[in-house]
């Protein structure tokens, strides 16, 4: 379903994130205005209760500054997290966050996440996850320059953040400008895993054995990209989904969009279901779990943010397979 229809109060939207809460809500939001990168962008949100979305309303502004990539995180104390960009361009942005204490009703002013910080900090597409010793790990990276991933480490809920090192890179074999916005899953207590968005054609990969604050070197999967966002997610049963193009092209078309099915730690990915393969951009995926449970949004023609919820057998039994 659609988020909101044609009367959207602004010209564009895209990049949108979501959580599942406790009360059966959902949160969604995204940054509209008359195009990324203009100054009239905001973080715009609406919520779904019984069944029905909210008219969008303007979550985060600053006059004369375009918002980027809100990430919404529920973190294990209740509290509802907005992750959000705030810049003239991907190299000079940087984050900043809210917090709401009553499942999104009200929310604090905005404060920077690492004051003083430029190239953003903190989660820069995709939800952080919570390891098994309650370390809160975000998915970050930089576009100064080349592209590098990294993770921010919190050990005190995310009040304080330490960055990583980059995560390794063999610039003599790789195409263009490297990785960025990974998305990640611990498989075990310590080893945590990334996907990661890239220029190369292929969703690339990174594995830590030590809790994300060391990455292994990027290496390419079987899986295509075209230099768009992905995500990915582990269910209850050890299951990761990941959602994304399979364009294997940089800068390629952003359909189709699927999601794939991994029961082996994401190393096959033998049953994918079409999304969306229609002409346009479908692009810029979210997605959560709850038990059995997906629920996904995504940027639909820059125009509209759709909204799928489904179990896990729904996939399986998808007649839409690729």
């Amino acid at each position: 379903e659609y988020i909101f229809g044609d009367d959207r109060p602004f010209l564009s939207c895209h990049a949108s994130t979501l959580v599942e809460l406790d009360n059966g809500d959902t949160l969604a939001a995204w940054f509209g205005g008359t195009a990324e990168k203009k100054p009239d962008t905001a973080i715009w949100y609406a919520r779904r209760k019984d069944g029905n979305w909210s008219f969008p309303q303007v979550l985060a502004d600053e006059e004369g500054i375009a918002h980027w990539n809100p990430v919404l995180f529920k973190a294990p104390d209740g509290r509802i997290i907005l992750y959000y960009k705030v810049g003239e361009n991907d190299s000079l942005w940087h984050t900043k966050y809210m917090v709401s204490r009553d499942n999104g009703i009200r929310w604090s002013e905005p404060k920077e996440l690492v004051p003083g910080d430029i190239g953003g900090r903190g989660p820069v597409k995709n939800k952080p996850i919570v390891l098994h010793n309650g370390v809160w790990l975000a998915p970050a990276s930089n576009e100064i320059g080349d592209w590098n991933a990294f993770t921010d480490i919190s050990a005190d809920d995310g009040y304080t953040w330490e960055k990583s090192p980059f995560v390794p890179i063999n610039r003599q074999k790789f195409r263009g400008k490297g990785v960025i916005q990974p998305t990640l899953w611990e498989s075990e207590p310590g080893k945590v895993h990334m996907l990661l968005r890239s220029t190369c054609g292929r969703i690339c990969r990174s594995d830590s054995t030590d809790g994300g604050r060391t990455w292994g070197e990027v290496y390419e999967t079987s899986l295509p990209n075209n230099n768009s966002g992905i995500d990915a997610v582990k269910l209850d049963d050890e299951t990761v989904a990941l959602v994304y193009n399979p364009v294997s092209e940089d800068w390629g078309p952003r359909t189709p969009l699927v999601v794939s099915l991994s029961r082996d730690n994401g190393a096959t990915w033998p049953v994918t279901c079409i999304l969306e393969d229609e002409e346009g951009e479908y692009s810029y995926p979210s997605i959560v779990a709850k038990g059995n449970e997906i629920s996904i949004t995504y940027t639909w023609k820059r125009e509209r943010i759709a909204y799928v919820r489904c179990t896990i057998e729904d996939i399986l039994s998808c007649e839409r397979h690729s």
